[in-house]
């Protein structure tokens, strides 16, 4: 008796033991995508349906793991309106496919909990729901490449179920410091037809920054950091 005990003890704990963390793989992602500070160059490009284009540079420095919000808001600051506007996740300040949460690249980990963990052959499956109503997207479907641990493809639902964009990620890249990512992300959406967006990575370095930096106080200096 005690040894079919044993054994039925083992074939049901066998396996819970297998059972995947999704948040520490969501926070790995976050990690492989980004230092924890940094300086980052990169180019926006949006493709409207006639093949016109129009592109952006865009510098953007980061301190820390967490994303600092009030409520929905974001600010930015605009030299010809001499103060900073406040703007919103779903807003997009270039136009395009790109949202504003999409172009600053917020940890998931922060904004997101992850429902539900399932392994593949060659990639991880992660579904992930909104923490918060101030969260761009209600639902992700995130697939990881196991080997890279960074995203592939990461499919962006609204709170009715809607698929709002496909976001497509590229071309692992060395930036160097240890940081190996995709070099491009892709978008395009059901409800922009024809239209797409791609960013293009540059560079990516580790930088240390005060704290300073990150105020309302020092926006309209922001150019200083360049």
């Amino acid at each position: 008796m005690s040894r079919a005990l044993a054994l039925a003890i083992l074939l049901v704990a066998s396996p819970l033991a297998h059972a995947l963390d999704g948040e520490a793989i969501l926070r790995q992602v976050d990690r492989k995508l980004n230092p924890e500070s940094y300086e980052m160059y990169r180019k926006l490009i949006n493709i409207e349906p006639d093949g016109r284009k129009k592109e952006f540079v865009l510098f953007t420095v980061k301190k820390g793991r967490a994303t600092l919000r009030l409520g929905d808001n974001m600010w930015l600051y605009i030299p010809n309106v001499g103060k900073p506007i406040r703007i919103t996740s779903l807003q997009s300040v270039v136009g395009g496919v790109f949202n504003n949460a999409d172009i600053l690249n917020l940890d998931y980990s922060v904004e997101y909990a992850v429902e539900k963990a399932v392994e593949e052959p060659k990639i991880y499956v992660l579904e992930l729901k909104a923490k918060s109503g101030a969260v761009a997207y209600d639902r992700l479907k995130m697939r990881v490449d196991r080997a890279s641990l960074t995203p592939t493809e990461i499919e962006a639902y609204a709170a009715s179920g809607l698929l709002i964009k496909t976001l497509r990620f590229k071309y692992l890249k060395d930036f160097g410091g240890g940081l190996r990512r995709p070099a491009t992300m892709e978008t395009d959406s059901p409800l922009h037809k024809d239209y797409k967006s791609v960013m293009l990575y540059g560079s990516i370095k580790s930088r240390k920054l005060s704290d300073e930096v990150f105020t309302l106080d020092y926006l309209p200096r922001a150019a200083e950091l360049r």
